[in-house]
């Protein structure tokens, strides 16, 4: 389990669904931001280990810039996961920047995500595209 993860996530009560969930989980620093300007400003001053990132932000309808930006931060940068309703929308070029769940979700994909160990819906839907 990763120690330290960034949810980029304008919808409040999922993201502290997800914050739950990931403490729960063992994870011992969970970090949430709203817009794609304070993930920008958190990445400048942390490096976490996994940033689960909403594709549709209220201040810009693409998490795409933030994955990017994490791609670009180091050779071993943090496991980066999508969260949303509408995977098709993703560009191929992005989606191989990391793992995608489709909202909604349950949590052990959201936890086998950011450990990279597909579980359930997620490992079937990996499974049938191979």
């Amino acid at each position: 389990m990763p120690e330290c993860v960034l949810v980029v996530e304008d919808d409040t009560v999922l993201a502290l669904s997800m914050e739950q969930t990931l403490i729960e989980a063992g994870v011992k620093s969970v970090y949430s931001c709203a817009s794609t300007e304070e993930a920008v400003n958190h990445l400048r001053e942390k490096r976490p280990d996994a940033v689960i990132i909403d594709i549709h932000l209220a201040d810009a309808d693409d998490g795409y810039v933030i994955a990017e930006i994490v791609s670009l931060l180091s050779p071993r940068s943090p496991r980066i996961v999508f969260s949303t309703g509408s995977p098709k929308e993703i560009p191929a070029s992005v989606a191989k920047l990391g793992k995608i769940l489709e909202k909604p979700y349950q949590p052990e994909e959201l936890l086998a995500a950011i450990e990279g160990k597909p579980k359930g819906i997620l490992k079937r839907l990996i499974s049938s595209s191979n």
